[in-house]
């Protein structure tokens, strides 16, 4: 009997049909027949075909048994067997709840496993993102508790600290309704962005406080200085904090990974913002009023004591206060004289500060450029492809050597788990789900899981990549994303760098694929350059004689089943299924030959097919021919024309300046356009590339925005330019820093830019505003000037300061994950430092200059009535 004589007679045997009703007499019945045996060797028993008045059973010509399909995929956990159940998520649920319920689904299917069958959970990337909230979480407790020191020192007074820091949780749970209002969720972005607005929150607060202070050091009744401090600061506050806003919306305009990632961040800063805003006019005045009102009125009934005298205290904070209070005195008053003299040297100050500028600037050709900072999950995923043709057998052999090797290299001290997943699986589901590079037997990856006290993973991977493929000829060794960060990044690619090489003739296309692949290897930077599709894997060739074959009443469909079903199984031509009544669980029913029966192509060619119509058998060399070729294990597609992709990796350099050599590889490499072949340069270069140009046209949109926004409110051109002077200052501050550490450029920090635009223009409107409210009341530019850095020092370290305080944690990149966030806090730092001091001595000078220049020539006339409305 040929094979599928045997499937054909199965199905014919072993049928599925429902179950059906009958009514006999006033009875109804539930008709139950016979379709399918309730044990599976009950199948021994078939009836298949009469031969010469005797019936041959299953039995006869197979052996019916609980077995398995032929091997094509294999799983080991640490040198041990195993099946790997990979579970995904979907868009829109949280990945804590979904992996929580995993963990608590596990408890009951433990109970049901075999005795000596174990369940474990590896590589959970809920434990990534756990560590990564825990260390947002951390860096925002580290920098309320900084900036409320740097409040204190400032204020003096613990009930002022208070009443500041009382807004920074009103503000956050605010925006935490915002959010969930515009559909975002509690995430590292959304946590980033609150983490990040925790030193700007205290901003509002504190401008009120000091203002309201200052008129209560001036002995006004305390509800007059209350409501005289908050009315002098209210538009320039208002203006402030709606100028930070308006530096993210450019954000909600980009496209891509960047608007995706960076939107909630956005939301949340601006959420935080108006909530503090709001706070700052309503909350403070009136915990001001019910806190400070009784010593308000005991300072008021106590003769005023010369400046900088104190009544001694025992308290040793009090008196580290007081000191700081004294040597702030004294740097105040030396700020005045050194005002005073840039005021009286504005060629020589505008001279320095030009200076300064073009010495940052040329710091930017020298800074590298990422899309994202690498972060160190604790996970390495090295893909390993032997030669095409390796049996599964061989490869698991390839993969017990290579993890031996690895663990000698890395050490054992520092593996948690390693994982060895060989081949495909024989489901066409996993295949689809899966964003693996395997695609074949001779193709796995090797999965290894670091404990918590490890060496950085970028080393070892260094390490693994230099050494393995000396030690492992024969292999092919390339590393893909491990963690859920670079998995996002890539979007399910293999790989960051993907040049993708499409044309119409297929030779012609993997011939400049791999001309390009060897050429890249010799860039600087660039690892792991290969090519992704298998073109040339060992094929066997069954070609049937059809007008022969029909002669003999074998068709070519009967051929090719016969074949198939011999060298696999039934399972694809003629799929059956049996159910278990005990459980109702269906096993697939197939036909296969044992494997041992082939041992050589020899063994093919000697294959019996019985023909159909004259019950005549014959072997398949008589109407066959055999051959041997190379066929590619995967056909890949970009726009219904072939695609062959070379895929690479970067380390030890920025992905910007690889990609400038690899630009210049493709351009020497690409055919001539007569030759129809595209080539196409994609991946994370892509998408950084577009996120840049997004980003920085965010930047000057934000800066435009900006401005319009202060013309509109200044009533004025030339006071939101002198507003605006400080920003230049701001990214020289963040060019510099990022340089100074060895930083280079990327999405967090050029978001970190965008943040110091915002307070660096709200620090510099305090200093205008003042400094219009005294020439509304008659006092020149120049002395407006000195008189408006001089008043607003105060309030402008203590924003800056506490918000590059803030940021330390930030910036140091405390916590697992927090190398992603880490460029972002460098870049504020860097930014606020210059823009500060570009504030209280730059925009000063170009206050007091374009302001004289002008006024000589009555251009302000109609503003100074408009400041004076005001």
């Amino acid at each position: 009997l040929s094979p599928s004589e045997v499937s054909a007679a199965l199905q014919h045997q072993n049928v599925i049909l429902p179950s059906g009703d009958v009514k006999i007499g006033d009875q109804d019945y539930t008709l139950s027949m016979n379709n399918t045996p309730d044990a599976i060797e009950a199948i021994n028993g078939f009836p298949i075909k009469q031969v010469g008045g005797r019936t041959v059973f299953m039995r006869d010509v197979a052996h019916v048994h609980d077995g398995f399909q032929v091997q094509t995929n294999s799983v080991s956990v640490d040198g041990t067997p195993g099946a790997l159940m990979v579970i995904r998520k979907t868009g829109g649920v949280s990945t804590l709840a979904v992996i929580d319920g995993v963990r608590a689904a596990l408890t009951d299917i433990e109970h049901l496993l075999p005795a000596g069958v174990n369940i474990k959970p590896i590589f959970d990337q809920s434990i990534f993102v756990k560590a990564a909230l825990h260390s947002v979480l951390l860096s925002a407790g580290m920098a309320a508790a900084l900036t409320a020191l740097v409040i204190i020192m400032f204020l003096g007074n613990l009930r002022l600290s208070l009443i500041i820091l009382a807004a920074i949780p009103l503000s956050i749970i605010t925006a935490v309704l915002f959010i969930d209002v515009t559909g975002q969720t509690l995430n590292t972005m959304t946590l980033g962005g609150f983490a990040l607005a925790i030193g700007i929150l205290v901003d509002n607060g504190t401008v009120v406080i000091e203002n309201i202070e200052r008129h209560v050091a001036m002995r006004e009744p305390l509800h007059q200085a209350i409501v005289q401090g908050a009315s002098e600061v209210a538009l320039p506050t208002f203006l402030s904090t709606l100028c930070i806003c308006i530096v993210f919306v450019p954000i909600f305009l980009l496209e891509g990974t960047a608007k995706y990632l960076f939107s909630p961040l956005s939301l949340s800063v601006i959420g935080a913002l108006l909530a503090s805003l709001a706070l700052s006019f309503t909350m403070v005045p009136v915990l001001f009023n019910l806190l400070m009102g009784r010593a308000v009125h005991a300072t008021e009934m106590q003769p005023a004591r010369p400046h900088g005298e104190h009544a001694r205290s025992g308290n040793p904070l009090v008196r580290l206060q007081r000191r700081f209070e004294y040597g702030f005195e004294s740097f105040r008053e030396r700020y005045r004289n050194v005002v005073s003299w840039t005021l009286s040297q504005p060629v020589l100050t505008v001279t320095a500060f030009i200076v300064l500028m073009v010495a940052s600037a040329l710091l930017f050709p020298q800074l590298g450029r990422d899309f994202f900072p690498q972060v160190d999950a604790g996970q390495m995923r090295l893909h390993v492809r032997a030669p095409p043709g390796t049996r599964l057998e061989r490869t698991q052999q390839y993969f017990a050597d290579v993890e031996a090797q690895i663990r000698a290299l890395v050490g054992n001290h520092q593996i948690d788990v390693i994982l060895d997943n060989i081949g495909l699986p024989y489901s066409g589901i996993n295949i689809a789900l899966s964003d693996s590079a395997t695609v074949g037997p001779m193709d796995g990856e090797i999965l290894i899981s670091l404990k918590e006290h490890h060496s950085p993973t970028a080393g070892l991977v260094a390490l693994l990549r230099r050494e393995l493929p000396r030690r492992f000829g024969a292999l092919q060794f390339f590393f893909q994303p491990a963690d859920i960060v670079d998995e996002v990044l890539n979007f399910g690619q293999p790989a960051p760098i993907d040049v993708r090489i499409s044309g119409s003739d297929q030779g012609e296309t993997f011939a400049v694929a791999a001309q390009i692949s060897s050429a890249l290897r010799s860039v600087p930077g660039v690892v792991d350059a290969h090519v992704f599709q298998v073109p040339n894997a060992p094929a066997l060739t069954v070609d049937v004689d059809r007008a022969f074959a029909t002669e003999t009443g074998i068709t070519q469909q009967q051929a090719a089943n016969d074949v198939l079903i011999a060298t696999n199984s039934s399972a694809q031509s003629s799929p059956n299924f049996w159910v278990d009544p005990r459980n109702g669980v269906s096993y697939p029913l197939v036909v296969q030959f044992p494997a041992y029966r082939y041992r050589s192509s020899q063994d093919i060619r000697n294959m019996p097919l019985t023909s159909q119509a004259t019950g005549d058998s014959r072997l398949l060399a008589d109407f066959a021919s055999f051959g041997r070729r190379t066929l590619p294990l995967v056909t890949s597609q970009l726009n219904i024309r072939p695609v062959f992709d070379v895929q690479a990796d970067v380390q030890g350099r920025d992905l910007y300046s690889a990609s400038l050599d690899i630009d210049r590889v493709l351009a020497s490499h690409t055919p001539p356009a007569a030759k129809a072949i595209k080539v196409t340069l994609s991946g994370q270069i892509e998408t950084m590339r577009e996120s840049y140009t997004g980003l920085f046209t965010g930047i000057a949109l934000a800066i435009i925005l900006v401005y319009l926004f202060l013309v509109m409110n200044f009533q004025s051109w030339i006071d939101p330019l002198i507003v605006l002077m400080a920003v230049p200052f701001a990214l020289g501050g963040v060019l510099w820093i990022l340089f100074l550490t060895g930083t280079p450029i990327s999405v967090p920090a050029l978001m970190g830019t965008l943040m110091c635009i915002g307070l660096t223009t709200a620090n510099s409107i305090l200093v205008v505003s003042f400094a219009n409210q005294r020439m509304a009341k008659g006092d020149e530019p120049l002395r407006a000037a000195a008189t408006a850095g001089f008043t607003r020092l105060r309030p402008v370290l203590m924003t800056a300061g506490a918000m590059i305080v803030g940021m330390v944690p930030m910036a140091l990149g405390i916590g697992e994950g927090g190398e992603q966030n880490a460029p972002l806090g460098r870049a504020v730092i860097g930014g606020l430092l210059f823009a500060t001091f570009a504030t209280l001595m730059f925009v000063p000078t170009m206050y007091a200059l374009l302001r004289r220049r002008f006024a000589a020539a009555g251009s302000y006339q109609r503003v100074g009535r408009a400041d004076a409305r005001a």
